[in-house]
This record gives structure tokens, sequence and C-alpha cells, in this order.
């Protein structure tokens, strides 16, 4: 394929050698448009770029795909390279093959910070698109495969972030949609460019061992197929050599030099049926001893992939270990091609049950997006999931559930249902209760153990492994968090509405609809969880509702009169005189207090730990002696601010602790730094300093808590 030169005529022949029935009309329209769009462009190499397309279409046509899918592949650089637009492919191709030309262009014309979020935004962009039609990603696996094929024209660094992105990602799904020809083609060629002296040591290694066991494998197979003569029963033994790349994954996986890899060379046979490949597996056994351990049923137990095969190892004749994968026609295709098996011959396919098997965790994912608003995120999240090492995992009643290496108790309970996961409080393993972080191991039976008062809790995030479970505890912590908002902001802007005299009813007034147009929230529910979160004060919006003044009054300060058997402030050798605590120190009962005359105000009254009085005190003919004159149910505002870990759910529990101590909260607002830190200001309603300095303590004990100072 690398070297092949691809014009029409020879495309078009690769099509009706599978596809007698196949639209050529069709083809010849878009490879003459492809044509005139690109006109003169070159590659980087100098070659007329119409090549590459034509490339992309020749190896989609080598997976024998429809042709609408073939006709995307002349076309699916034309919106992106060329003045083309997507109207301009659905007028001339219709809308299959402009959604399928569509999802493969970048989004070019939007504005990123950074290099790596444009490329995260159109990976997002083309894993959206394959999840409705999974043609997209084969054609961007024919895209990719050809660049890699012409890597050799780019800059060194640009060919090292291509070979990486390809291994990191492209291989992996490929693997995950069971392509197995295209995943070992394209990790061969990255592991080439990026560690090139290993791969080229590994390539002369596996040569020296060919040409070492060729003889033997030659012996092993005949008796093989002697045997299975004698036995009646069908089969085609053949050599496979194990791919560069998965010979340095075994050797880094197991710490092991080439030396000690014992599969590089093994032995496939390909027969009828299921239950001759059982039959086959028999008879190895009985012409050779089992390697113990390395046996594997992924007949029984199929691969996410639906990689179906018998492997097992045998120590041969001279005592050499040998590999054998045993499995039926049907179960090889499977093994090569995956799910582009599927789409073969087809016209207007999408997505069908069989098809949907291989994608399930592509869907998850998605549904999972709405957490993961940051691109590269989800790019991560996507690497995550199509890791190959698995696990598996029995429920109770023998049903298999394939997990992630390292999945927990808890990744289990979601796999099955997101309400198990939910309600989840423990587990037994193989009938032993186990702690919901516990590793599960291949083989485990997994019984949950669930109570309908339970809910996720915030530290099971720090061990599970598996995006559904992770989205799903997010989903979970962020709807409680969204309702401790609601309840807390609606207790704050009630409180302030009754300071202003303010009737309840107001909320479902034609003012407060206003109030919510201007400062763009949706509804009296958002509002809530916005004051809640200290997105905008509920002084801010009882302010709204008050009646306009007229321009000309100035504000008048709020006076507090003492009063007869109510809590106030006796100054000393004066009675009835106009006073105001200050708002700088938030005097409460149990302070040592000091007023300040102010000309036209009365007294300020401050605690004589306040900063301000180094100022105030120049004038000492101005400051007065008070004290707190009564104790009574009264209480005092004061402000106190916390320093806390930035993190969701810190303002509710911080509201819960003061609300579980009868404290009221009139204000709160909130601000974040830039170092993950939450600076959060309360102005509260206590009775006295006692009060205020076992809540203080309380507070300083709460996990996330830095700092609080009055």
């Amino acid at each position: 394929m690398e070297n092949e030169i691809v014009d029409i005529d020879l495309l078009i022949k690769k099509v009706l050698s599978y596809n007698p029935d196949a639209d050529i009309e069709l083809l010849k329209k878009a490879h003459l448009f492809s044509n005139e769009a690109h006109g003169a462009q070159k590659r980087i190499g100098g070659a007329p770029y119409i090549e590459h397309p034509l490339s992309v279409a020749s190896i989609l046509a080598d997976m024998k795909m429809d042709v609408a899918t073939i006709a995307a592949g002349l076309l699916h650089d034309t919106i992106e390279d060329t003045e083309t637009t997507v109207k301009d492919i659905k007028d001339h191709f219709g809308k299959e093959i402009a959604f399928l030309v569509e999802g493969l262009t970048k989004l070019s014309k939007m504005e990123f910070m950074t290099k790596e979020e444009v490329q995260a935004e159109n990976f997002r962009k083309m894993l959206l698109a394959m999840a409705e039609d999974l043609r997209v990603i084969l054609i961007k696996f024919a895209d990719r495969l050809h660049n890699m094929h012409t890597l050799q024209n780019l800059p060194e660094n640009k060919q090292q972030s291509i070979a990486s992105e390809t291994l990191e990602i492209y291989a992996p799904i490929a693997n995950r949609l069971g392509i197995g020809w295209l995943r070992t083609e394209l990790e061969d060629m990255s592991f080439k460019v990026i560690m090139p002296d290993l791969y080229n040591e590994l390539v002369r290694k596996v040569a020296k061992r060919k040409e070492e066991q060729e003889a033997y494998l030659k012996e092993v197979t005949a008796i093989v197929n002697s045997k299975l003569k004698e036995e009646g029963i069908p089969g085609k033994v053949s050599w496979r050599i194990k791919h560069y790349y998965g010979i340095y994954q075994k050797m880094q996986k197991q710490e092991i030099p080439f030396e000690q890899v014992h599969d590089v060379l093994g032995l496939r046979i390909i027969t009828d049926t299921k239950a001759n490949c059982y039959a086959i597996l028999g008879l190895i056994h009985s012409l050779w001893a089992p390697v113990p351990g390395r046996f594997k049923d992924y007949i029984g137990v199929p691969k996410s992939n639906m990689y179906q095969s018998l492997h097992t190892t045998i120590i041969g004749p001279k005592g050499e270990r040998v590999e054998f994968q045993i499995r039926t026609t049907e179960m090889s295709m499977i093994a090569e091609h995956g799910i582009a098996s599927h789409w073969r011959y087809k016209e207007k396919g999408r997505v069908d049950e069989k098809s949907d098997r291989y994608i399930s965790w592509l869907r998850e994912l998605i549904q999972a997006q709405r957490e993961l608003s940051d691109a590269k995120d989800f790019v991560e999240a996507v690497k995550g999931e199509v890791v190959p090492e698995v696990i598996y995992a029995f429920t109770p009643t023998g049903e298999i559930k394939e997990m992630p290496v390292g999945s927990t108790p808890v990744d289990f309970a979601y796999s099955i249902h997101s309400q198990v996961g939910n309600r989840c409080v423990g587990a037994k393993i193989n009938g032993r209760i186990v702690p919901l972080k516990f590793v599960l191991r291949n083989g485990d039976t997994v019984e949950i153990i669930t109570s309908p008062t339970q809910g996720p809790r915030r530290d099971w995030l720090k061990f599970v492994v598996t995006q559904r479970a992770k989205s799903r505890i997010k989903q979970w912590i962020k709807a409680e968090e969204y309702k401790q908002s609601i309840e807390l902001g609606l207790k704050l802007l009630e409180g302030e509405l009754r300071r202003h005299d303010l009737s309840q009813s107001v909320l479902k007034s034609e003012e407060m609809q206003q109030v919510l147009k201007f400062f763009n929230i949706p509804s009296l529910e958002d509002l809530y969880a916005s004051i809640g979160r200290g997105k905008v004060s509920a002084h801010q919006i009882a302010n709204k509702l008050l009646p306009e003044k007229p321009v000309e009054e100035a504000p008048v300060p709020k006076v507090i009169k003492p009063q007869k058997d109510h809590k106030g402030i006796t100054i000393k050798g004066v009675d009835n005189v106009l006073y105001h605590t200050a708002k700088c120190c938030f005097p409460i009962p149990g302070d040592t207090l000091i007023g300040f005359v102010t000309k036209g105000r009365g007294v300020t009254i401050h605690r004589k730990t306040c900063p301000n009085l180094d100022r105030l005190a120049l004038d000492n003919a101005r400051l007065v002696d008070v004290e707190w004159k009564s104790e009574g149910d009264a209480t005092s505002p004061v402000r106190l601010l916390i320093e806390a870990v930035d993190k969701p759910g810190i303002l509710a529990s911080l509201s819960a602790q003061i609300s579980s101590v009868n404290i009221n909260i009139s204000n709160a607002t909130v601000n974040s730094t830039e170092d993950k830190k939450s600076h959060i200001t309360f102005i509260l309603e206590v009775k006295d300093r006692s009060q205020l300095s076992g809540l203080i303590q309380k507070i300083a004990q709460l996990e996330g808590v830095l700092k609080v100072i009055r």
C-alpha cells in the first residue's frame, strides 16, 4: 500500500472487485470535484495533492467500504483546504456524504488559547460525529495511515508529534474497534519514528529468530497437520510473527530482554466451527504439555472489541515453547477487521446493533462529556477508555463484566447501573467483605451491597478508574451541591427581604422577573443557587426590588437607639445618644468597646482592638467609654473571613456548619484566587463573643478550611 500509485481507474477496479453494483459515476464525480477543488495544490513532498485523497479512498476500498465512504475519502480535505463549503458538498453529493466530510473537517475558524486546545477540540468533534456514524473514524484511520506512510517529508519534530498522537490515540481506538491489522500497522510505524534505534534492533533480532526457528516451526506444523488429518478435523496451520511494538510492550511490561519473549513466532490454526476450535485445543494438549497459566479462552469470554480465539502455549519438541492461536474463519475476519467487517457491501449504513457493541464505551464518554467542558480532559478520558488492559469479573448470577485493570467495587457497581453505584455502601469479593477501594482481580465474583439512604462520596473520585463511575459521581455531587446552594440562597434572600420589610410574595412578582432578566439568570432556582454560591449577593437582589429613591436623597446611616429591656450599649455619662456600630470591626457582646463621637451621626462604636482606632486616637477628646448594657435574645452582626481550598461544596459545608449552631447568615460573598483558594466572607448575626468563638473553632476543623479570621 505504501508505494502504490493510485489513480481513479485503479480505485474503481478495486471497488468493483467486491461490489459489482457500486455507483461508479458517484466516485468519478467525487474525484473530479476533489481534483478541481485542490487545483494546483501540492503535498509537502512535492506530489500533486490529489494523490492523498486518492490514496485514502484506496485504503477504504481495501477495507471493502461502501461507495459513500470512499467518495467522502476523496472529498475529506476539500472543506478544510479549499474554498469549498459544507453546503457545496451537500448540494453536489447529498447530506450523507456532507456529514462524513464535515465530521472530519478541523475547527480551523475557531479561536483557542493553545495549539493543544485546537487539537483536543478537533478530536472531540470527530468523536461526536463518529458516535453518529462510525464511518467518520474509518475515513480518519485511512487518512492517518497514508499520512504515516508519507511522514518522512515532514520536519522531525512534526514527525514525532504525529507519531505520538497516533500511538496514544488512534492505534488504541483501532484496537478498541477490533481492527487488528490497522492497530499493528499504526503502532509499528509510530514505534519506528519515535524509537528508531530500538525498532531497528528488534527488526534484526526478529529476522534472526525467524531464520533460526523456521525449520523448527515447519517440523511442528507437519506434526499438527498430520494429527488433524488423522482425527478428520479441518484446519489450516500458518505462522505469525508478533508485531514489533507488541514485542516491545511485552519486554517493558514484564521487564525482560528480547531473548525471554517466547511468542515472537507462533502458529495460528483456522478451522470451521467453535466446537472444532476446542477439539484442536485438546489435540494439541494431547501432543505436548501446556504451560500452566498460559491458556486464555477468548471464545467463551470475548474481548470488548469482539476478538475471539483460544490461546495456549505448549512445551514443544526439544523443550521449546510455542504459542498457538486457534479460531474459526469468521473469528479471524473479525480479529483483523473488527467493526469494519460489518460495513462491507453496505450502502447508507448507520450504527446497527452489532456495531453498537463496539462503541458502547464511546456513548458513555459522550454522555459524560457534559462534565468535561475542557476538551483536553475529554481526550484524556478517551485515552483511559481505550487502554487494552482489562480483567474479567462476575456478578453473583454469573454475568461477566469486562473492567479496566485497577477497577474497584464502585466501578463494578456503576457498570451494572447508575443507581447501584449511587447506593453502594459495601461489597463482597468471593464472599468476603472488602473495602470499596479494593482493586478487583481477574475472575473475582463481586456482590454489591446497597442502601436506599446512601449517596456517592467525593473521596470515591480518588480511586475509581472508569469514566462511567467518575461522571456519575460528579453528576450526583453537582446535583447535591446545587440543591444545597438553592437552600442557602433562598435563606439568605428571605433574610435580606425581611430586613427591608419586603413581603415574600415579591419573589413571584413582575419586578422579580425584571431582576432575573437584569442579572441574566433563567429561573428563581438558578437565582437562589447563584446567591448560595456567592456569585450574586442577596443584598444586590433586594436593592433591585426596593422602590427607587430620589437622587437628591443622601443614604441614611443605620442608627440603633437603645431601648428598654433590649440589649444595647451604654455610653458612660450620657443618655439617649444616637449611636451605630462600626462596619470596620463589627463589635459584638463580650468585646471591649470604645466610642468615637462623629459629627452629625452620634457615636460610632468600635472594638478596642480595631486597627482604625490608631487613626481616631489622635483626637482623644472625641473618644468616649462605652459598654454593653444587658444580655437578651438580640443579635449583632459580625464579619468572618474564611480562607479555604477552592473546591465544589465548600460554601455549602460552611453554611451547614453555621446553621447547625443556630446562627443566621445575613450575607455571603466568595472570591476565588489563581492558586485554587477561596476567600469567603460571611456577615453573621451572633448573640455574643462566646457563641462566635465556638463557631470559629468548629469551622477551623472542617476539611479544606485553611484560615478563619474575624
